[in-house]
């Protein structure tokens, strides 16, 4: 580690008031021995990473990092600040700052070098040093490795293990110790033989820790000195990949240990992972997930007593974690030492496919808007493949092949019509499987794969009750809390193996497929059809202001929940065989409002570049083929930097252009596709009318609304201590 900091990248004396200010202090030291390329650019991507999930630590520790283009080799900088650098952390502020640098395609070796620093930073002996030297070469030769902090004095005092591990003992105020690192300083004499390992020890060795160990050993469940310690397999994971998943799996071990717990850890980090011996997961009694992201297969872990967190959590209160999933396996009823697995409830599984990615304490309403948005996702593929082949089939042989025979029994190879027919009818079988993918997918969502067989049969009965889409999205809810109700039964051991490959799907597809036939199945048909016929009879302004309503939901979120609910309203009225002219013109409004804000951000940094920062410059140009494409998330990053001046700017021209589309009459067969699409529109220069009418609406505003906004006193774009909130060329902060 020593190529990845000097002297020069050590700053002891960091007079940054806030985080952005000091990424940018030492950024700038980065950017000085070449380190950085483009310094603004950089900083965009540690802002991005920052708004992703705060990265203070509890400790007194801020760790902003981030992978790069702007990096040409993975760099640490390091800041100590006397006045503190508000982070996030629960605790407070932040006196020990790194900055950790990685390319955009750093290799395992670095990655791994950079997980190891990581880990460090959990021992309080490693901290306490770095807030007592005065020397940078000497900062430097620490973080490096090429020094070591001195080894904790012992005392025979109760209290010895609290003193800080410095070599100074007593003197943790003096030297600079927080209380956080003084409460956590007991795991640092064993961290430092046994740091980093994460291998399975020998059972034997694992069960004798020491003589006072034997205390915390399964009170209640020992009943003979044969009986080995509790036993937890854990997987930590963040969204870089680079910090806190190697922090947490640091701090878990640590806590078990302290605890008299074996705990082995996987890190699904960036350098990859190694998956842990199956034979060690099936000894395990239970599970920690400390994750921000999915946990790669996760299928791995089921059955077992899980606790499911953030990555935050594995570093804040490891010692809860181990403690909790103790609770639950003494709940759960599995015996200590056997890893046996424990009912396969919704909590054991610690949470459904959506939920993983979540946040803990979710409301009810934020599950459910995921679990839908978690059917539309997988719907959408479908739709667009469909339409497309529906479209692409009348562009070759006109209207005139919906009522063409079965390409099964009649395919002319040498004509036009006939492959028209052929498209047509396959895209028709692709619009087949929207209800039942959209429900299956929904219950999937909710309860993982044993929703999937109940979803996918409500769903085929909605279809053909003639429910559609309001009976896609009930019969998903109906089957994912049907599966959910069942897994809560417990049951006796010897059925456990065929429930989710018997039970589970029988029951639940009985249960779903009565209620969706017998009893919700007609009235939801009807209230399909009365919303179909009401859609399909607005004209003149009722029309136009729908097309407006639409166009201000498609751009209102820019690829979100809102804008996939507007998508999928204009989806649903062409995914028929024979669409009315109302739904066609639905949908045309939809996709050109979708078109407008990336297409305007690209003409406006063409227009008015200064008001744009480089990246944002060169993300513009990319935004011209992902407007052209129906793709609104291409102006994201300009509504992640700006806004309160690029939303309602996208809003207002999205409203726009979709009452002009209504108004004109433009039609659209297709769900998607953007200008390539164009020769399968209606009245096609009318509609890029209006599309070109919407996009210069946003690129006025955005244009006004940036050249009125007062620039920040110091914004030159100099490296130097100025505020935090400067930055070169009026560069607005990324929002949280």
């Amino acid at each position: 580690m020593t190529d990845m900091i000097t002297a020069d990248l050590v700053d002891l004396d960091l007079s940054a008031g806030t985080k952005e200010a000091a990424a940018r202090n030492l950024a700038a030291r980065m950017a000085a021995l070449g380190r950085v390329t483009d310094l603004e650019g950089f900083l965009d991507d540690v802002a991005a990473r920052e708004a992703q999930m705060p990265t203070g630590l509890d400790g007194g520790i801020g760790i902003p990092h981030c992978r790069s283009a702007h990096v040409t080799e993975p760099t640490l900088a390091f800041g100590r600040s006397a006045a503190g650098i508000d982070f996030g952390a629960p605790d407070g502020p932040a006196d020990l700052v790194f900055l950790i640098a990685a390319p955009a395609g750093a290799d395992d070796a670095h990655l791994t070098i950079l997980s190891a620093l990581a880990r460090r930073l959990m021992d309080p002996g490693f901290t306490a040093a770095l807030r007592a030297t005065a020397d940078p070469e000497a900062a430097a030769r620490l973080i490096g490795g090429q020094e070591t902090p001195p080894a904790p004095v012992p005392d025979p005092a109760p209290a010895a293990g609290a003193s800080s591990a410095a070599g100074e003992a007593g003197a943790d105020e003096s030297a600079g110790a927080r209380p956080e690192d003084t409460a956590t300083a007991p795991a640092a004499a064993s961290a430092g033989a046994a740091a980093g390992s994460t291998a399975p020890g020998n059972p034997a060795e694992a069960a004798g820790p020491a003589d006072g160990a034997e205390s915390a050993e399964e009170p209640g469940r020992g009943t003979t000195g044969a009986v080995r310690p509790f036993r937890i397999v854990a997987v930590t994971s963040c969204p870089t990949g680079i910090a806190h998943t190697y922090m947490a799996a640091e701090s878990l071990e640590n806590a078990g240990r302290e605890a008299g717990v074996e705990v082995v850890v996987e890190t699904q980090g960036s350098a990859g992972f190694t998956r842990l011996d199956p034979a060690v997961i099936a000894a395990a009694d239970g599970v920690i997930l400390a994750h921000d992201l999915p946990v790669r297969e996760r299928e791995r872990f089921a059955g077992k007593p899980t606790v499911d967190v953030g990555v935050k959590a594995g570093i804040s209160r490891p010692a809860e974690l181990v403690a909790e999933v103790r609770r639950k396996a003494e709940s759960d009823g599995t015996p200590a030492g056997t890893g046996a697995p424990a009912p396969a409830t919704a909590s054991a599984s610690g949470g459904t496919p959506v939920e993983r990615a979540g946040e803990a304490g979710e409301g009810y309403g934020t599950k459910l808007r995921k679990w839908l948005m978690s059917g539309v996702s997988y719907m959408v593929p479908f739709v667009a493949a469909g339409g497309l082949l529906i479209a692409l089939g009348f562009a070759l042989g006109g209207y005139e092949v919906k009522a063409a025979p079965s390409v099964l029994d009649h395919f002319m190879w040498s004509q036009r019509a006939g492959w028209g027919a052929l498209l047509f009818q396959i895209g028709g079988f692709a619009f087949g499987f929207l209800v039942p993918v959209l429900a299956g997918y929904i219950a999937y969502g909710m309860a993982d794969r044993p929703g999937l067989v109940p979803g996918f049969v409500g769903g085929m009965i909605a279809s053909a009750t003639g429910a559609g889409f309001l009976g896609g999205l009930a019969a998903g809810l109906i089957a994912g809390g049907v599966v959910l109700t069942v897994q809560r039964v417990r049951i006796p051991p010897a059925l456990r193996g065929i429930m989710p490959v018997v039970v589970i799907p029988l029951i639940s597809s009985a249960i779903t497929g009565f209620l969706m036939l017998v009893v919700i199945g007609k009235p939801i048909a009807s209230a399909q059809k009365a919303m179909t016929d009401w859609l399909n009879g607005l004209t003149g302004t009722n029309a136009v202001l729908l097309g407006a309503l639409l166009g201000l939901m498609m751009c209102f979120d820019l690829g979100g929940p809102v804008n996939k609910v507007a998508y999928t309203v204009g989806t649903a009225g062409i995914a028929v065989a024979d669409p009315s002219d109302s739904a066609m013109k639905i949908m045309a409004a939809v996709m050109a409002a979708g078109m407008v804000p990336p297409l305007a951000m690209a003409l406006a940094t063409t227009v008015r570049g200064r008001l744009f920062t480089p990246t944002e410059r060169e993300n513009g140009k990319a935004a011209w083929v992902l407007g052209a494409s129906f793709i609104t998330e291409g102006a994201i990053p300009f509504a992640a930097a700006d806004p309160l001046r690029v939303i309602p700017s996208s809003m207002v021209g999205g409203a726009v252009t979709g009452a002009l589309s209504m108004s004109f009459g433009a039609t659209l067969r297709a769900p998607h596709g953007g200008v390539f699409v164009v020769p399968l529109i209606g009245n096609p220069f009318l509609y890029l009318l209006a599309v070109l009418a919407g996009v210069c609406v946003t690129t006025g505003l955005v244009i006004l609304l940036k050249g009125l906004r007062t620039p920040a006193p110091g914004d030159s774009g100099t490296s130097g201590a100025g505020p935090a909130e400067t930055a070169s060329e009026q560069r607005q902060p990324v929002a949280a």
